[in-house]
């Protein structure tokens, strides 16, 4: 039979994958109604007679692949609403840009993704994960279930949970290889495992999954797969993996009021209250199995898995605030989630409020895909009060330009929360050979030849106990310590030094001098793009910087020419218009010669500009 009431009210329709409708309730002189979850091939559309209602008016998509989501096409020309995962969905509404761009040469990256729709289908929106939202009158709480993909959900109505491919039956999943999701490695075996022990929370009666029969034995059905795939998991691993241990309590008390989320990818720290309120310093990647090699949207899944753990083992009751340490993905990709599911305020500083603000207006590397607009604008050197502790916000450059430092007092400690900037795992002062610190610092980050020399000063003038940071365990200070920082960070300025022409020309650690803003920006067809040209002189006398934009043929350019004085050492700024064609594309490249004094640069600085038509995301 194509279609089957497997509980009242809720139907399923055999196709590519089992598409579920779930009828709305109903309404005297009104029409019947549904929701779809998964639709396959759109075989439903025929069948909606046999359902006994007149139209779909949404359809809930578990994960993107192509058995799930082929016949969305006809779900979009019906008029039905479309709504997916939030990881997700550019490989529904951006599967051409996945085509065009997906490496297939030494690829690394084994992720199903090209087991998405072959074109691309306009989504109504992505579903609001630990939350519950109507659609067609129908009440359906969405709970992030990964490891079939990496941006899986389950959705929950009435106790019954449709599980997509989590699960196919007690102790069996529809697809092994959908879950190596890079080379050698465990992320979607291992997130299967925590997947399934998080759902066994919920008060479920039946799952439904997309392949497979109806399972009446939630718990045990969850229990038996978590149990198989532990055994699987440990078998490509040298040493046993406790992921129910983990996730039973994932924290370490560095001290009675200071936490260290040992699971996270980076490194979280909660700061807990006497009030039962807590503030976590970065938050990204929160119960990581590890990150799959790939920058993909796709392949990134920020969640709250230990948000349990931190409630009933440390009575936490609401996370109130959440601060970063810097800008990159590791330490802020669930900041977005926190605030929406949890409520937390998210202060940052104010240097690095900008970036996570306005994403690629800096050429930058790792930085998140969505804006993340801070709550509070926290000023460099300021002082804040949260709950009973005073928090004193420092600027940290180094590790990246964009960066802070936290200092508070807990337990009689004095701490200092350092981000990626030293691996805080260096040894002086002891017999045999000592380790010497590791200072992470990257170029492209903004990276400057003193900064590490400043960030020693600072440590030294703190003083801290204790310092903790985002990938290495918590480190106790002690003068051998602060002493090799100082002489790592002289080290540093001296190598530079000896490598760079310094002395005869200043092109700074990363070697450039001009740079466009925004880096990326998006222009309608026909419509103007301004850039700003920031221009810095690597003579230390007065200089003359002469800037010629370059476009493509049929843009616009005003000033063709722009010429800045420019004080030795110093920087100045010009703002350049430019005028789009009426071509739509991606990624067009702009760009600046560039000639200060003698020195020809030429073509030193690009920027990127997608030209859009009218309707385009």
């Amino acid at each position: 039979m194509e279609v089957t009431e497997v509980i009242p009210g809720i139907y399923r329709v055999l196709d590519t994958c089992h598409v579920y409708v779930v009828v709305a309730p109903a309404r005297e002189g009104q029409e019947r109604t549904g929701i779809a979850i998964d639709f396959g091939s759109g075989r439903v559309l025929d069948l909606l007679g046999e359902l006994g209602i007149d139209r779909l008016t949404d359809v809930l998509m578990t994960h993107h692949h192509r058995d799930q989501a082929q016949g969305l096409a006809r779900a979009v020309e019906a008029g039905i609403a479309v709504h997916v995962p939030p990881v997700e969905r550019d490989l529904f509404d951006r599967a051409d840009e996945m085509w065009a761009g997906r490496g297939l040469l030494n690829d690394y990256d084994l992720r199903d993704d090209r087991f998405s729709l072959l074109e691309s289908v306009p989504v109504t929106g992505v579903v609001p994960e630990y939350r519950t939202a109507d659609y067609g009158g129908v009440s359906v709480r969405v709970l992030p279930t990964p490891g079939h993909t990496p941006g899986s959900v389950t959705y929950v109505v009435d106790r019954v949970a449709f599980t997509g491919d989590l699960i196919y039956a007690p102790g069996k999943v529809w697809s092994l290889a959908a879950t190596q999701w890079s080379y050698t490695e465990n992320e979607g075996p291992a997130m299967t495992i925590l997947s399934c022990e998080l759902l066994r929370r919920e008060e479920i009666e039946v799952l439904l999954p997309s392949h497979g029969e109806p399972m009446t034995d939630p718990a045990g059905a969850l229990a038996r797969l978590s149990a198989s795939m532990q055994r699987y998991v440990d078998f490509r691993r040298p040493h046993p993996w406790d992921l129910r241990g983990l996730l039973a309590n994932p924290f370490v008390q560095v001290t009675p009021h200071l936490l260290m989320n040992k699971s996270s990818q980076a490194l979280s720290y909660v700061l807990l209250s006497e009030s039962g309120a807590a503030m976590v310093f970065d938050f990204g990647y929160d119960m990581s199995t590890g990150l799959v090699k790939s920058t993909a949207r796709e392949a990134r899944r920020p969640w709250l898995a230990s948000m349990p753990a931190l409630r009933e083992h440390y009575g936490v009751t609401r996370v109130e605030v959440a601060v970063p340490t810097h800008y990159h993905d590791d330490h802020v990709a669930g900041m977005p989630l926190l605030r929406d599911v949890e409520g937390a305020e998210l202060w940052v500083p104010s240097h690095i409020a900008p970036v996570l603000a306005v994403p690629l207006h800096h050429d930058l590397p790792c930085q998140w895909y969505d804006p993340i607009p801070a709550d509070r604008e926290l000023a460099l050197g300021e002082t804040v009060r949260w709950r009973e502790y005073a928090i004193t916000v420092h600027d940290l450059p180094g590790h990246t330009l964009f960066a802070a430092a936290y200092e508070f007092e807990v337990d009689g400690h004095r701490v200092l929360v350092t981000g990626d900037q030293q691996d805080g795992m260096g040894t002086a002062g002891l017999t045999g050979p000592a380790r010497q610190e590791m200072l992470n610092f990257q170029y492209k980050n903004g990276f400057r030849i003193d900064d590490y020399r400043k960030s020693a000063a600072l440590y030294r003038r703190i003083r801290p106990d204790l310092m903790v940071s985002g990938h290495w365990r918590p480190r106790w200070v002690d003068d051998d310590y602060l002493r090799m920082l100082t002489e790592r960070g002289e080290e540093l300025v001296a190598l530079h030094h000896d490598l760079l022409p310094l002395d005869e020309l200043d092109l700074g650690a990363d070697g450039v001098l001009c740079r466009l803003t925004p880096y990326h920006s998006r222009v309608p067809a026909g419509g103007e793009v301004v850039l700003t040209a920031t221009v810095r002189n690597p003579f230390p006398g007065k200089a003359e910087a002469v800037l010629r934009p370059v476009v493509p043929p049929g843009w616009r350019v005003e000033p063709r020419s722009s010429t800045l004085k420019l004080p030795g050492g110093g920087s100045e700024q010009v703002r350049l218009r430019l005028g789009a064609d009426r071509v739509p594309r991606r990624r067009v490249r702009l760009a600046v010669d560039v000639t200060i004094g003698d020195l020809r640069l030429g073509q030193h600085a690009e920027a990127l500009v997608d030209v859009v038509g009218e309707g385009t995301r």
